[in-house]
């Protein structure tokens, strides 16, 4: 039943979209316009880095609040302390399905990388230090984001590698594939020297 619980949340507070809201609020369609993703990069792209902050924090903090939720009932439900690390992560792996596949756009959503800091947050603050440091730090020297994200879930997976049992290590292994496919296109883009930079999405103005 709890399992049940987990998946439930976790997926209906992936499919509250920032990008989604701030769209209407702009009348523009952040998921077919720009790169065509449905994210706060996107979103920094088309109506300047003001509204991609706005996206990112409610992608980032919708994850943070399904696990703190989770962790309430588990609380509430004397959950033993091994079970409620499984049920952080099977949270967490449905926050990010929900988010890439949300009911309310037609499954058509974004990539996760938003949901998987704010799940960093929560989950431990060891791996949240090391992931979100390898994010920035490989993002800035490459200058860009989607190479820092590939390094974020490579550490992520490593970290519960390191720190938790098999389950979570597995779900960390399926989170780290999902977001290598969800960014083929963006790797393709580096390669042919089309994808954005970090530098240039922050040199446009919001509209």
């Amino acid at each position: 039943m709890f399992l049940f619980i987990s998946i439930f949340l976790g997926y209906v507070f992936g499919c509250i979209h920032g990008s989604q809201i701030i769209g209407k609020y702009k009348n523009i369609d952040i998921k077919n316009e720009g790169v065509k993703n449905a994210g706060a990069s996107n979103t920094t792209i088309l109506l300047g880095w003001k509204y991609g902050i706005i996206v990112g924090i409610i992608d980032i903090f919708k994850a943070t609040f399904a696990v703190l939720a989770v962790l309430y009932l588990a609380e509430y439900f004397s959950i033993p302390q091994e079970a409620k690390t499984l049920y952080v992560y099977v949270t967490v792996l449905f926050v990010i399905i929900g988010h890439n596949f949300p009911i309310t756009m037609k499954f058509q959503g974004g990539k996760g990388t938003a949901s998987l800091v704010g799940s960093l947050l929560i989950i431990d603050w060891k791996i949240a230090v090391i992931g979100i440091g390898v994010l920035l730090l490989v993002s800035l020297l490459t200058d860009y984001l989607v190479i820092g994200v590939l390094f974020m879930y490579i550490a992520f997976f490593v970290s519960t590698f390191v720190l938790y049992d098999v389950i979570p290590e597995i779900i960390a292994g399926i989170l780290l594939i999902l977001s290598f496919l969800k960014h083929l296109e963006n790797y393709r883009r580096i390669i042919n020297k089309d994808e954005r930079k970090i530098s240039s999405m922050f040199k446009k103005k919001a509209s």
